[in-house]
């Protein structure tokens, strides 16, 4: 499906990392964007297959517009046992659509399946949104967060350049019971806070760049039960194979990252993950 990340769908495939000892799940993931094919296409299998050949035998597909965000509950459906789905508008697309009123009500009819189990990803980014239009993204924002609430699912933020802004938004309107952090791009005290209120950061191939020491930091503070890890590919691969595509089955570089990082067993984070993905999201069967 042609869209504006598409970009991305060009570059070399990373290379597949040694397997995991015990299978995880990738939190987030954009499957459309690395095949740009059909939900029910070979491509697709592939890159699920791909990634439960390395221990990575779950995957959240994240949604970022309406139209994508049936794509993610359309994969989700096919895929029962290995796929669930989040479904928003991304906050870079709130202020641009042509008619965000019915864009959302698809959102909020989509929210309803049963395998769509998170709302995002939403949020602010101040990066690639000018002053102008950040009224639209935070009301956007303020509405995903009351659809999570009123349907009892996750919330899925995304966060660039507006970390003070987020998290007084969740202050105002309340956050839904499990809010998570995708690709948390915070310092050691954003970290804290964020741990103090019981929200869960997820963790990207960033945390393996040689710029990010404070993602490092931060990702040893985070208590099993609040932490997630997630690809978000085809972006961001980890060290050594940051600028190649990137796809679900990289979590296990990013997971052996994470370990090091913490000083723990690779078999008991591992395993920490697996049920605290189920927990945030459910069962995958």
């Amino acid at each position: 499906m042609a869209d504006r990340h598409n970009r991305d769908i060009d570059r070399e495939f990373a290379p597949l990392p040694e397997p995991l000892p015990f299978p995880v799940a990738d939190a987030h993931a954009h499957i459309e964007i690395v095949t740009n094919d059909r939900p029910n296409s070979d491509s697709v299998r592939a890159v699920l297959d791909q990634a439960a050949s390395v221990g990575v035998t779950r995957v959240v597909q994240v949604g970022y517009s309406a139209e994508q965000s049936q794509w993610c509950a359309d994969l989700a459906h096919l895929y029962p046992g290995r796929v669930l789905a989040a479904v928003a508008l991304h906050p870079n697309e709130a202020p641009v659509v042509e008619n965000l009123a019915a864009d959302l009500e698809i959102i909020e009819e989509l929210a309803q399946q049963p395998r769509v189990r998170a709302i995002g990803e939403t949020g602010l980014d101040y990066f690639r949104t000018p002053p102008e239009l950040r009224g639209v993204q935070q009301e956007s924002f303020k509405w995903h967060i009351e659809l999570a609430k009123r349907t009892n699912k996750a919330l899925v933020i995304h966060d660039r350049d507006s970390h003070d802004d987020v998290l007084s938004i969740l202050e105002e309107v309340g956050a839904p019971a499990k809010t998570v952090f995708h690709c948390f791009s915070g310092d050691v005290e954003m970290a804290k806070v964020c741990i103090d209120r019981g929200y869960i950061l997820s963790f990207a191939g960033t945390m393996t760049f040689k710029n990010a020491p404070a993602l490092r930091e931060a990702v040893k503070l985070v208590p099993h039960q609040q932490l997630l890890v997630e690809t978000d590919s085809p972006f961001l691969a980890p060290t050594p194979h940051r600028g190649l595509q990137n796809t679900p089955a990289q979590i296990p570089t990013i997971v052996r990252a994470m370990a090091a990082e913490r000083g723990e067993d690779l078999i008991e984070l591992c395993q920490a993950l697996s049920v605290n993905t189920e927990r945030v999201f459910g069962s995958f069967a």
